[in-house]
């Protein structure tokens, strides 16, 4: 049956990817049923999704992409998921007080926090990003520290055992990690394996290590796994995952927060691009 009420694009396509999540293939036509759009609709916004690597468009409508071979660029990341992104980095921020030391993962994502920590003080900030690096220059207050590595120029970020090594000797309040794939069954996971040491180094040296994702990078897997969802503290997605999709995860011991809010319900978000240090 047709939905009532209209969605902005952005909704309309995390609603095809939470209903791939369930189905793994749809038609164009069930598209049209499930979302209430167009069939031309439905084809622009597969289009899209099968154009930034999220969905494959077959001939009559799309599959869900389970298996991420290749990590998407920095500046395609740049523009998804801006509302969800800034839901979550809003809800991660608040977890953050005053005179902490905190690593904040390369990513959009987590970079996005950077105006949600404006008014901390003293805080310690440790980062593989070269981005957040940059966002971070003209905090008021903030101890900046750039680990090492390797340089991945296609994220803008340092990886491999030498940023592994440099975290190895910090002690962290809270590891906030990004990832580009994750799911109940394989945890959070990358095509890359040089990312691996520096995440798991992230995670060893924080008193809790909290995973921000987006719900429409759910339900795929790469071949390296970093950490299994069991050995996160929290959770923090958006409120496009759905409440079925719980049960997929830890029933114990960590947290799942489904961050909502007026970015979400269709208000214009910053683009991570723009951030303070821009």
């Amino acid at each position: 049956m047709a939905r009532t009420t209209s969605l902005i694009p952005e909704q309309r396509r995390q609603e095809i990817l939470r209903h791939l999540r369930r189905e793994q293939v749809l038609s164009y036509r069930q598209l049209t049923e499930l979302i209430g759009v167009s069939h031309m609709t439905a084809r622009r916004d597969v289009a899209l999704l099968a154009e930034q690597g999220r969905v494959i468009a077959t001939p009559g409508g799309a599959s869900l992409v389970t298996r991420q071979l290749v990590e998407p660029l920095r500046a395609q990341k740049s523009v998804i998921d801006l509302p969800q992104k800034t839901a979550i980095a809003k809800a991660a921020a608040a977890m953050v007080s005053d005179s902490m030391t905190i690593y904040l993962d390369a990513g959009t994502t987590v970079q996005a926090m950077r105006p949600f920590l404006q008014e901390r003080e003293g805080l310690t900030v440790v980062t593989n990003d070269l981005k957040t690096v940059q966002a971070f220059l003209d905090h008021p207050s903030t101890d900046l520290i750039c680990i090492g590595g390797r340089v991945d120029s296609d994220n803008q970020s340092t990886i491999g055992r030498l940023a592994a090594l440099t975290l190895q000797e910090l002690s962290l309040d809270i590891a906030f990690l990004s990832c580009s794939s994750w799911d109940g069954r394989h945890g959070i996971t990358t095509p890359v394996e040089a990312k691996i040491e520096a995440k798991r180094a992230a995670h060893g040296a924080a008193t809790s290590t909290v995973l921000m994702a987006s719900s429409g990078k759910y339900g795929s897997f790469a071949k390296y796994r970093v950490l299994r969802l069991q050995e996160l503290d929290v959770i923090i997605t958006d409120d496009g995952f759905a409440v079925d999709d719980l049960k997929e995860l830890p029933a114990d011991g960590t947290e799942v927060i489904r961050a909502a809010g007026d970015a979400v319900a269709g208000n214009p978000a910053p683009d991570p691009e723009m951030l303070p240090g821009k």
